[in-house]
């Protein structure tokens, strides 16, 4: 959700993120010790996303998708705000409709991960999302290499659908889809803010808007349950699991990383999405939808290897 930001990683990271949006990180110490600790901490942040959804998806049956991705949010939020304390003076109105967009894809993304993994399994929800921003960087690459990217993937979605995607679920998948649209328009808009506010002022702006918009929808799902203490604790837990361990463990990274290998890395969120799904959630998939998932993983870390920056 996906990184601080996406459902599936914490600054979509996926996802590419917000952090990879600033632009590509100068690796302390070269190759060698800070090269594999920078990859264990990609790894362990990617990690804690994908189980953090799996661990949403276990307050669905008490709070509802939409009551969960309030709490996420709300707590994710509260979270930023102490932490950074935005300077909101002297910003134009130009600033604050680029912000005001960038939390409305925010929150439009967590709202549809959610929807999505309430109806379908979190391995093939995470390998639909990835599309958007897979597609993105194909169409912001301009080279003829990336096509065959956009192939593989679309291949692995092919492969995802044998059986029809009415088996996984229509609605689900759709909403898959839309998450993977919002995640595209989060990296867009998220480069935008980041040159008008300071990173982490801008984020934080971002995801109290994405808050406005989440929890009365929330609210009005899940009522009063959203305040019982086995609730709130379990949403405290998503945010730090979603947001602030996967947040962190990237910013250590990206000092010892390259952006282009840590892109690389958070390309694996599908397929971890699926092991997490199978470990908590008992969601099984097939051999068929397990290649399928290794294509469009494979189809993301050479879009983002051949891309350029």
């Amino acid at each position: 959700m996906t990184s601080t930001a996406h459902p599936s990683s914490p600054t979509a990271a996926a996802s590419p993120s917000p952090v990879t949006a600033a632009g590509p990180a100068v690796p302390r110490g070269g190759a060698g010790r800070g090269t594999l600790g920078g990859v264990g901490l990609v790894l362990a942040g990617a990690v804690t996303v994908q189980f953090g959804s799996a661990v949403a998806a276990l307050l669905f049956p008490r709070a509802g998708a939409l009551g969960t991705v309030a709490l996420r949010v709300t707590f994710a939020a509260v979270l930023l705000l102490v932490v950074t304390r935005p300077r909101l003076r002297g910003h134009t109105r130009g600033d604050w409709a680029v912000a005001v967009g960038y939390g409305l894809a925010l929150g439009g993304m967590n709202i549809l991960f959610y929807q999505a993994i309430d109806r379908i399994p979190l391995g093939a929800a995470v390998t639909l999302e990835v599309l958007g921003p897979l597609l993105l960087s194909v169409v912001v690459s301009r080279r003829a290499v990336s096509l065959l990217w956009a192939g593989l993937a679309l291949t692995g979605v092919y492969l995802l659908g044998q059986g029809g995607f009415g088996r996984l679920g229509a609605v689900g998948v759709a909403c898959a889809l839309g998450a993977g649209v919002m995640w595209a328009a989060y990296i867009v808009l998220s480069a935008r803010a980041g040159a008008r506010f300071p990173r982490l002022d801008a984020l934080a702006i971002a995801m109290t808007v994405a808050l406005l918009v989440s929890l009365p929808l929330g609210i009005g799902a899940a009522g009063g349950t959203l305040l019982e203490p086995g609730v709130l604790a379990l949403g405290l837990a998503i945010a730090v699991m979603s947001s602030g361990v996967p947040y962190a463990l990237e910013l250590l990274a990206l000092r010892r990383l390259p952006a282009a290998t840590f892109a690389v890395l958070t390309s694996l969120s599908p397929a971890l999405a699926a092991l997490a799904g199978y470990l908590v959630l008992d969601q099984a998939l097939s051999p068929l939808q397990c290649a399928a998932i290794a294509l469009v993983v494979a189809a993301g870390a050479g879009a983002v290897r051949t891309g350029g920056r």
